[in-house]
């Protein structure tokens, strides 16, 4: 599970932001809306966070900075070149932070051990990088590295408790490449879990990386699968009975398969193609296999503009997936983007520490802030507050707009 994410210097992200998934002490809806841990220092987390903010704002920055971190992770030790630069893209409208390194770090949970690791980058190398791991209260330092500017070399300190040729993977580590997936490629045991987790345990649905059906494709190929993805359907009140996938050998190596959607009310029933459904339909069908997946096998599902062609009330009614124990059994986490102000009135789908605000300053650099800073009072309306501007996040119109000649 995602305890915390901090990214400084990605595009808008000028200052460093703090995305935090731990709960705080508002015991509102403990038991479907967190997730107790058992740790001392991080007794419970939130299961959802949802960000609102304008237009150009930077609540997509927020996506693509944990996109962007999770691909150094995952391609830098085996896709990128020798000497090949990163596409890192560092705030650009002040030439100091042009200059800077960008620097992310995650925070996580994997069987009740937490783990913190981040680095920092130019688009030439990365010059920092580090991992604690806390096996009990006080962090074990596995590793740390840092590039030393008067000798152009990376300096390594190892702690104990990092097992394995570490000396063998540092001589590997190549300027363009992380320790962390360069050890793991040379077969460290004990890094494994921390790669796995971006690999594996981080899903994230953007521009970048849009829905793909073949997940819930796959799904209703299976009998007893299927009718979970019908019944993830019809807790949306879509009246689809039964989803049959029709499959034929488009040659030798690659199938296609049509889907056919009966759909059944009190005066009849009909059969339909995929494209006689709307966009919303379509949209719910290809993100129930990946939601059904992630809620078994607790992962954490980080989406960019949930709300595009999904109406509002299918948007809760995912969110709610996430918040019964009995259907999120494996501490699955939802955090998306939205511009769907009407979520925030909607009976208790949120807490106040699950509600971000981003929003650009005269600089234009963009600041994440917690609604639950702004103390909003319990039965406050949260999305007349937004909208009049009382918590940020807000796009500032010009009263002229559209009137100039």
């Amino acid at each position: 599970m995602l305890v915390e994410f901090r990214v400084k210097n990605f595009r808008s992200l000028r200052d460093e932001q703090v995305l935090s998934l731990v709960a705080s002490k508002d015991t509102s809806l403990q038991d479907t809306h967190t997730l107790r841990t058992g740790l001392k220092a991080v007794p419970a987390l939130l299961r959802t966070a949802v960000v609102y903010g304008a237009n150009a704002g930077g609540k997509s920055n927020l996506v693509k900075a944990l996109q962007h971190m999770r691909g150094v992770v995952m391609e830098s030790a085996s896709v990128l070149q020798p000497g090949q630069p990163f596409t890192v893209q560092p705030f650009r409208l002040d030439g100091r932070s042009a200059s800077e390194p960008t620097e992310f770090e995650v925070t996580f949970l994997l069987d009740g051990v937490r783990y913190q690791y981040g680095f920092a980058m130019t688009s030439q190398r990365i010059v920092r990088e580090h991992l604690l791991v806390y096996k009990a209260f006080k962090p074990q330092r596995w590793f740390e590295r840092h590039f030393d500017a008067v000798t152009g070399k990376d300096v390594y300190d190892f702690g104990p408790g990092l097992k394995g040729t570490k000396h063998l993977w540092e001589g590997a580590t190549r300027p363009n490449a992380l320790f962390l997936s360069m050890a793991v490629q040379l077969n460290s045991e004990a890094l494994r879990p921390v790669f796995d987790w971006f690999a594996e345990g981080l899903v994230i649905l953007d521009e970048q990386t849009p829905l793909n059906p073949q997940t819930s494709i796959q799904w209703l190929r299976q009998a007893g699968r299927r009718q979970q993805v019908c019944d993830f359907l019809s807790a949306a009140d879509i009246s689809i009975a039964d989803i049959e996938v029709v499959t034929r050998h488009a040659s030798d190596e690659t199938e296609e398969h049509q889907l056919r959607f009966s759909h059944v009310t009190e005066q009849g029933r009909a059969v339909f193609d995929l494209m006689d459904e709307s966009n919303g339909t379509r949209n719910l069908l290809f993100l129930a296999g990946p939601v059904l997946d992630i809620l078994h096998q607790g992962q954490t599902l980080v989406i960019d503009e949930l709300d595009t062609s999904l109406h509002t009330l299918l948007v809760r009614e995912l969110v709610r997936l996430f918040h019964r124990p009995e259907v999120n059994t494996g501490g699955a986490q939802l955090i998306f983007t939205t511009h769907d102000t009407s979520l925030l009135d909607a009976s208790d789908l949120f807490r106040r520490d699950q509600v971000w605000l981003v929003e650009k300053d005269r600089d234009q650099a963009s600041a994440l802030v917690a609604l639950s800073e702004f103390s909003p009072r319990k039965n406050e309306a949260l999305e007349r507050g937004y909208l009049l501007g009382r918590y940020g996040g807000v796009p500032l119109l010009n009263p002229t707009l559209g009137l100039r000649h």
